[in-house]
């Protein structure tokens, strides 16, 4: 794989993710990109960024949350859905924000040599264009195409039949699209375990840490009344981090004694992310809520499950056993170590790569 030029193409660095891919190419020598449309609003690192003029933003995310409730009222079944705009509307849209993009677009490609590299990946499955006419040229000229799914991109949006069609590889990190689509594989998310410090001491008093991104996933509402019923039963910090710099957040959470991810959310056992793996590797235990089949999947994962119905539960028989929180602690670190390290994620990934053909 040496000499393999790598180009990821992502509408945005989401929650980072996609430049953790370029760092673990470029950690075992390899040339890699990172392409975004739109620069990530949590203020994760940018490579190359188009800064395109229809941005995401509180309009963008509300929009999203709205379709994406639409389509729970409408599927009762768990099933794979291809694009198609939600209404006439947004069909006019993106036709019209491709066609105002378009030159922007061409300008970036001859400008950072975009189709001189050898494996794409369309990070969240997505092209430049919504006629993925970038990904029929590289195509067209005997490039290879990987197509990684993130989450929502698979669930609620749907896939892009066209790039579909060509991928020679379809990757994803997140454990229910294995039902979803059948020719999919899992893999664990690169992270830079090694940037981050374990802490050493807890707090006398248990400081508790709840940082959604989006409150409908993260089931927010349902868990500040779990935690306001506690406040009457135990003596303990609750902190509810939004809104803020990154670098800040991290900070705060890293001096916590116990996190709570997703619990109760519209997504209910989704698991686990790029917020949990920041927790775990710095030594904070984290409480998420996981369905029967992802925890037989994952059957060595350090976490705490819990579903809204035993959160309160959870809590108290930690805050009445402290010394509990340190074997998790211990625990998390090697896990993260052991599966998402750069390395542990590049080595399944190059497998990947040889069993489908996309390198020699």
């Amino acid at each position: 794989m040496k000499g393999i030029k790598i180009l990821h193409i992502a509408p945005q660095n989401f929650a980072g993710v996609p430049i953790d891919f370029v760092r673990m190419h470029r950690s075992e020598n390899y040339y890699s990109r990172l392409v975004t449309f739109f620069r990530n609003t949590m203020e994760y690192d940018e490579d190359i960024c188009l800064n395109l003029p229809f941005r995401t933003g509180s309009t963008a995310k509300k929009w999203r949350d709205y379709k994406y409730m639409g389509n729970v009222a409408k599927d009762s079944e768990n099933k794979l859905k291809y694009y198609k705009p939600y209404n006439f509307a947004e069909s006019i849209y993106f036709v019209y924000r491709d066609f105002v993009n378009k030159n922007k677009i061409e300008k970036a490609i001859n400008e950072y040599d975009l189709l001189g590299f050898d494996v794409y990946h369309f990070d969240g499955g997505m092209d430049f264009f919504r006629d993925c006419r970038f990904a029929k040229k590289i195509k067209r000229s005997g490039k290879k195409i990987v197509c990684c799914y993130y989450g929502s991109d698979l669930r609620t949006r749907g896939i892009f039949k066209d790039l579909d069609e060509i991928s020679d590889l379809n990757l994803t990190i997140e454990f229910d699209h294995l039902k979803l689509k059948s020719n999919i594989h899992y893999l664990f998310l690169p992270f830079d375990v090694e940037n981050y410090k374990m802490k050493q001491v807890f707090n006398s008093k248990i400081k508790i840490v709840h940082s959604p991104t989006n409150r409908l996933f993260k089931g927010t509402d349902k868990i500040l009344k779990v935690i306001e019923e506690l406040k009457e039963e135990k003596d303990f910090e609750f902190i509810l981090l939004e809104g803020m710099n990154r670098k800040d957040v991290l900070k705060i959470k890293s001096e916590c004694d116990l996190a709570i991810d997703q619990v109760g959310g519209v997504l209910g056992g989704s698991g686990y992310g790029k917020n949990s793996l920041e927790n775990i590797s710095m030594g904070v235990p984290t409480i998420t809520e996981f369905t029967p089949d992802y925890l037989r999947f994952l059957p060595e994962n350090p976490f705490i499950n819990s579903n809204i119905n035993d959160l309160k539960e959870k809590i108290i028989s930690i805050i009445d056993n402290p010394p509990i929180l340190e074997e998790y602690a211990v625990k998390g670190r090697k896990w993260v170590e052991k599966y998402h390290s750069f390395k542990s994620v590049n080595v399944r990934l190059t497998k990947l790569y040889l069993e489908n053909n996309i390198i020699q």
